[in-house]
């Protein structure tokens, strides 16, 4: 499924409608080139968690955590690659809360069988391209719910 957004409001729009249908445990992937809209997503999911701290990206501490409706691990895999050291998030993955990882592709070993993967493509001025895929039961329906 592919979405287009035109303002990074429609985007954290996209981020807070997920949000609201999330459930425990889901692991939701974020790729995309610097400033393709990631961490405006995750934003707006938080919106749908009901949490109120402002997000932002963790790329210098790897991994932030909120408390809301449902916790959300919000990990940025970026500086990870070619690191093979046990960091402890591992165990965070697919637990409790919803797990949020930009730049999976860098810690392909840890991901879970089933997820959800949001791939973001810039275009002109601040449209992106969303391509949405869902990877098992549990995110099919939540897919099928959002449309």
């Amino acid at each position: 499924m592919k979405i287009h957004t035109n303002s990074a409001q429609e985007t954290q729009e996209l981020g807070r409608k997920i949000g609201l249908l999330a459930h425990d445990g889901m692991v939701i992937l974020l790729s995309g080139d610097l400033g393709a809209g990631k961490t405006t997503f995750t934003q707006g999911l938080a919106l749908g968690l009901d949490i109120k701290r402002t997000v932002s990206s963790p790329t210098f501490t790897i991994m932030k955590n909120y408390h809301g409706r449902l916790d959300l691990n919000h990990i940025d895999a970026y500086r990870l690659e070619g690191l093979h050291q046990d960091l402890g998030f591992e165990e965070r993955i697919g637990s409790s809360g919803i797990t949020v990882i930009e730049w999976p592709d860098f810690i392909k070993e840890s991901l879970p069988e089933t997820y959800l993967r949001l791939d973001f493509k810039r275009l002109k001025g601040n449209s992106r391209e969303i391509e949405i895929k869902a990877l098992g039961h549990d995110y099919e329906q939540l897919l099928e719910a959002l449309i």
